[in-house]
């Protein structure tokens, strides 16, 4: 299986890295700038944006860990619908880190996390933007996706405990009741979904236990 990690020098990027190498996969780091690449693995170093189908048409998986800077949060959407675009109708699966301010706070499914009074003003924009990606996401139906919700606290200094609980729309807790997982955690949930091919074109989330 060849998997590539768009983001792999980004925080969560790296960490997929990583544990991709744990594993001994074959994995490539897609990246813009190669100074920043921290692993001894392949790469291919292109703005995503620059991204043609033949370019990614080889892996069998490619990762979306692409995060928009402050102040381009759009990129969010667009950067999405530039990979669907140029991986339609072809074999490869696109596995998308996703946010968590699009899982809704109650079983009815009526309230957002990010529409939720103390969401802090300063990540609406992110929020908004990945939550509209995903909306245009559930659209496309020319590409083996799958998009992965974190908790709403997304730790990246918190431990590797190896366990976490898969969830689906709605925000769920973990035995002290709290919503949180480690960027170690949630990679270990990406790459386990990677070599598991479990889920299709639809959208999980992955919290600590």
């Amino acid at each position: 299986m060849k998997i590539g990690i768009i983001g792999a020098t980004g925080k969560q990027g790296q960490s997929t890295l990583k544990e991709a190498v744990s594993r001994h996969l074959d994995v490539t780091a897609i990246i813009r700038n190669k100074s920043k690449l921290t692993e001894d693995v392949p790469f291919m170093e292109k703005d995503l944006f620059k991204l043609t189908t033949a370019d990614l048409e080889s892996f069998d998986v490619i990762v979306d860990a692409f995060n928009a800077p402050f102040g381009q949060e759009n990129l969010h959407q667009t950067s999405l619908k530039h990979l669907t675009d140029i991986l339609a109708d072809t074999k490869v699966k696109l596995v998308i880190v996703g946010g968590a301010s699009s899982l809704f706070v109650n079983s009815e499914k009526t309230l957002l996390l990010g529409d939720t009074p103390d969401f802090p003003e300063g990540a609406k924009a992110t929020a908004q933007n990945m939550r509209d990606a995903l909306v245009t996401l559930r659209t496309v139906s020319n590409v083996d996706w799958v998009y992965i919700s974190p908790a709403a606290f997304f730790n990246p200094s918190g431990e590797k405990t190896g366990h976490y609980q898969i969830a689906g729309d709605v925000l769920t807790m973990n035995s002290q009741g709290n919503s949180e997982i480690s960027y170690a955690d949630f990679s270990i949930a990406l790459v386990d979904e990677i070599e598991s091919n479990s889920h299709h074109q639809e959208r999980f989330s992955v919290v600590s236990k």
